[in-house]
């Protein structure tokens, strides 16, 4: 007998590959502890998107999260993704802050890093690769598999070396746009079976359905460990479900051993909260299965198909589809996944919506072809990279590209300042200081101790038996919405108490609502201060005109926090000259000016949300 162990990425993959990375810690807390009861390999609960998101959409603390899940599994390894030098962000680190990031990411729960790049460039690995194995953790070294004309098995198989020179414990397949197919599966299984000679994990997503028999062929070439999600949570964009790897393997030489009615109790779970939030369930639509032509990862397709629909362009699915692979072979065929899906995937959107392909360019698209991520797999497409680099030199190919990056933990702590609590509140700053700074300020010291305090609370809930969840849920919204600063419930022994922290904030427990967030300031408006235009728009003069945005996102004036404006009103402007950054789809969007001018009006406030077609700035052409 030769079990194939389970690591289940219900809590990080399979939601952010269905629901948008939307899973609460309130969704987690009741089930945790049967989780830990299966007998997993691994859970895979933390990185990836689901660190910004936290941020970003739910209004919890990433570390916080890691912190819960790690109390009540204290049995089961804990998983992250980590994206080498880039940690769990879009751009790379510098050495001190990626080595900083996975020594607290340990201290904070986490045993196993999965580290992959994008580009499979074992330099940008190196330096996460080596502050895990200094701080105890186990380093599975992942590669990224995609299908094009310069990846090959051999490539392949050299990469699985390199990272075995660094350190690593297990090897992972990394099949994020469900491209394997079952004899593909076998022969790289056991090509690293034979010639590299660690552990393998292979990791599939179910997309165009291929990824059972690529489990089964992986369990008969020699693989060890099987990724999958609970049923509620599988197929689709998602992996295979659990339930059915476990009863397909039982009675063979790959049983994996787990309990299928307790498996089926959590599924249950996972399934009240599925219908309960109204979320989508996994499934495979003949757009899934031309992933095989446009190899768009599932969590990617998830991604694209919301901000499309915030665009109100959600009808351009399909050309952004035939753009995207376009896109991939003008520069170099990059594996799809993080940060080379959404570089890729943004410029293809970018393309679609303004119908001027290589008009609109990230930075981070302009940094990929520099050679700031690493090296592409492939060549480029020398106009492509003529057109967007212009004057500016691509990286030395002897550069390793994190080493250019010299920010110093002191520098940022400096910058966050006395709102910074914990190293993990700097390290969270440095990763994402807009939506940390929002986060911190609105939650000052003391905030984050009321989810322990809840949930010593409903510890005490599970031990009495005798007030349910649901109950506490209901006493948590009376707290909410209303002027009440506690409730308190006493029921057979049981006493549960919710009450407004001493900041005034709502305490936090299962199935509580994210703390609202601060109302934001009216935007001013900037204007020649001399010019009545501003109060009427029929009065601004017609020889002025406007730059608009070209998608929805959010209007930056500044490079960065604290850094001077790109522009202000009466600068003279060149074509090409950054105007402001616009952040759409987790990217920075340089928008640029058409032709030289004046400004003479900006219309949007820093950090304001603006639609697509709306008006950033009045300028007057000259020449």
């Amino acid at each position: 007998m030769r079990p194939v162990h389970i690591t289940d990425t219900t809590l990080r993959d399979a939601h952010q590959s269905l629901w948008a990375t939307r899973m609460q810690i309130a969704d987690m807390l009741p089930i945790l502890s049967k989780m830990d009861s299966v007998g997993y390999w691994s859970l895979e609960v933390w990185g990836g998107a689901t660190f910004d998101a936290s941020l970003r959409f739910l209004d919890e603390n990433p570390w916080e999260r890691l912190r819960l899940i790690k109390r009540y599994c204290p049995k089961t390894p804990l998983q992250m993704l980590l994206r080498g030098q880039n940690l769990v962000g879009y751009r790379h680190y510098s050495d001190e802050i990626v080595t900083r990031f996975c020594h607290a990411s340990k201290r904070n729960g986490v045993d196993v890093f999965r580290i992959f790049d994008a580009l499979n460039d074992i330099r940008n690995v190196e330096v996460a690769a080596r502050a895990v194995k200094e701080c105890g953790g186990h380093f599975e070294g992942a590669i990224s598999y995609t299908v094009s004309p310069v990846h090959t098995l051999d490539a392949y198989i050299e990469y699985a070396h390199e990272l075995k020179e660094l350190g690593a414990d297990t090897i992972a397949i990394k099949d994020m746009a469900g491209m394997l197919t079952p004899f593909r599966t076998e022969k790289m299984v056991r090509a690293l079976k034979d010639e590299v000679g660690l552990p393998v994990h292979v990791h599939c997503h179910y997309i165009g359905g291929m990824a059972p028999m690529n489990y089964l062929k992986a369990a008969e070439a020699g693989a060890d460990i099987i990724d999958t999600a609970v049923v509620a949570l599988a197929f689709g964009n998602s992996q295979p479900a659990v339930e059915m790897i476990v009863a397909a393997l039982k009675e063979s030489p790959y049983d994996t051993g787990l309990d299928l009615d307790l498996l089926f109790e959590i599924a249950e779970y996972w399934e009240d909260i599925r219908q309960r939030k109204k979320l989508k369930r996994g499934v495979t639509s003949l757009m899934h299965m031309e992933v095989f032509s446009h190899q768009v990862p599932g969590g990617m397709l998830s991604n694209l198909i919301s901000q499309l629909e915030l665009q109100k362009a959600a009808d351009r699915l399909p050309d952004v589809l035939k753009e995207i692979p376009k896109v991939r072979a003008e520069v170099g065929y990059p594996p799809l996944v993080t940060p080379l899906s959404q570089i890729v995937g943004t410029q293809a959107v970018i393309n679609v919506l303004t119908g001027k392909r290589w008009a609109v360019v990230p930075q981070e698209m302009k940094d990929y072809l520099k050679g700031l991520y690493g090296k592409a797999p492939g060549s480029m497409d020398a106009e492509i990279v003529a057109k967007v680099l212009g004057k500016d030199e691509p990286l030395a190919p002897d550069v390793r590209p994190g080493s250019l990056v010299t920010t110093t933990y002191d520098e940022v702590a400096a910058e966050i300042g006395d709102l910074a609590h914990s190293e993990e509140d700097v390290l969270m700053y440095a990763l994402f200081p807009n939506e940390a700074r929002n986060y911190l300020t609105l939650h000052q010291e003391g905030a984050e101790s009321a989810v322990f305090m809840m949930s010593e609370e409903i510890d005490t809930v599970r031990e009495e038996e005798s007030v349910d969840v649901n109950q506490i849920r209901e006493l948590i919204k009376i707290v909410e919405m209303s002027d009440v600063n506690e409730v308190v419930v006493e029921e057979g022994g049981a006493k549960v108490v919710v009450r407004r922290g001493a900041t005034g904030a709502v305490l936090e427990a299962p199935a509580a609502a994210p703390a609202a967030p601060a109302q934001a300031q009216t935007p001013s408006v900037e204007a020649a201060p001399t010019d009545p235009a501003v109060r009427d728009e029929g009065a601004r003069p017609a020889t002025w005109k406007t730059v608009v945005a070209p998608m929805v996102g959010t209007f930056y004036r500044a490079p960065s926090p604290g850094a001077p404006d790109f522009v202000n009103v009466g600068d003279s402007v060149e074509a090409g000259q950054t105007l402001c950054i616009l952040e759409a789809m987790k990217l920075m969007n340089e928008i640029t000016a058409e032709e030289p001018g004046v400004i003479r009006e900006i219309v949007v406030g820093n950090a304001e949300a603006v639609e697509y077609g709306t008006v950033l700035f009045y300028y007057e052409p000259v020449g």
